[in-house]
């Protein structure tokens, strides 16, 4: 399935799910990302005609029907107490894999997608069910350029090439990689596939691929290995040691839940007349961890180390400048 069809379809269900009214296809077309696309009637129907089977085919109830007996024509809903899945039990490796997945498909390109098809409905006057979410939140910020083209090579099943920036010995190569998959291992993302230089599988870590991403060939030609593990095999091939370091960090009361989680009160400071708690925190890697502190905003002062403080200073800097 294609990207684009994939948010499509994406946005067709929350479309539908968000309202207690029946849409009709015309209504739909003018509503849901996607559909406006299309040259013609008859081009939008065949396509809106393959997207309801595709969801029926995934198991999603779409409910035909008619608002009142004036209506002319069907319109479609998903009833939301068929769609949703009832108590589930799950294991901790289960859990986690939600999780995982959850955090994945949480990116800032469907976030986007997802919101804008919801503002769309409210402006077109669909009654939106308030219990429905209003934003997709974000649960991983992949700033990394090359995260996008290569998750969509690895969807098109066709290589790529790239400049790949090596810290040691320091040196600037270009990789030819047919990928295989995008995981995250330890805070880092990494591109899984086959190099066809050294015509052997490797791994490289998305944070240090320089420029564009290419494409190299034509789609449909990659094919993931059916006995590859790609988390096993990031995890294989990282050879750097936890650097563990401990931060010191002040944070506003009753702020920064997911902070304190993970971290040890150890004493209390007023700055800039905000009440707060002092918390020591573990960090593996504290170099990657000024990206997760700096989304805490002003709520969050680093104080030790200095290395850390600074970075997040950075981050919260650029982010004003930005804004600005």
């Amino acid at each position: 399935m294609s990207v684009a069809r994939a948010e499509r379809l994406v946005n067709l269900v929350l479309c539908l799910l968000s309202t207690r009214q029946y849409l009709s296809a015309d209504r739909i077309r003018g509503i849901v990302p996607g559909y406006g696309d299309a040259p013609t009637d008859d081009a939008f129907f065949r396509t809106f005609e393959r997207d309801k089977t595709e969801l029926r085919e995934l198991g999603i109830p779409l409910e035909v029907g008619r608002n009142s007996m004036f209506d002319t024509v069907d319109g479609y809903r998903i009833a939301r107490r068929d769609y949703e899945l009832g108590a589930i039990d799950l294991e901790p490796d289960e859990a986690a894999a939600v999780a995982l997945a959850v955090r994945l498909w949480d990116s800032p390109e469907l976030t986007g997608a997802a919101h804008g098809a919801l503002l769309k409905l409210r402006a077109a006057g669909v009654d939106v069910d308030q219990a429905a979410p209003t934003v997709v939140e974000s649960k991983v910020r992949t700033s990394e350029p090359a995260f996008g083209p290569l998750l969509a090579a690895v969807q098109a099943g066709q290589a790529v090439s790239f400049g790949y920036r090596r810290p040691s010995p320091a040196e600037l190569r270009e990789r030819v990689l047919e990928p295989w998959g995008v995981v995250s291992w330890r805070g880092r993302w990494y591109v899984v596939g086959h190099d066809r230089d050294r015509d052997a599988p490797r791994c490289f870590r998305l944070s240090r691929i320089v420029g564009e991403v290419r494409k190299v060939g034509k789609p449909g030609v990659v094919r993931r290995p059916e006995n590859v593990d790609l988390m096993r095999f990031v995890a294989s091939t990282d050879r750097e040691q936890p650097r563990s370091a401990t931060a010191t960090l002040w944070v506003a009361a009753g702020r920064g839940a997911g902070l304190r989680r993970r971290a040890k009160v150890v004493g209390e400071r007023v700055v800039d007349g905000v009440p707060g708690d002092l918390l020591e925190l573990e960090l593996n890697y504290p170099d990657t961890a000024a990206g997760w502190i700096a989304g805490y905003g002003a709520d969050v002062l680093v104080l030790e180390p200095d290395v850390l403080a600074k970075s997040v200073r950075e981050r919260l800097v650029a982010v004003a400048e930005g804004a600005s």
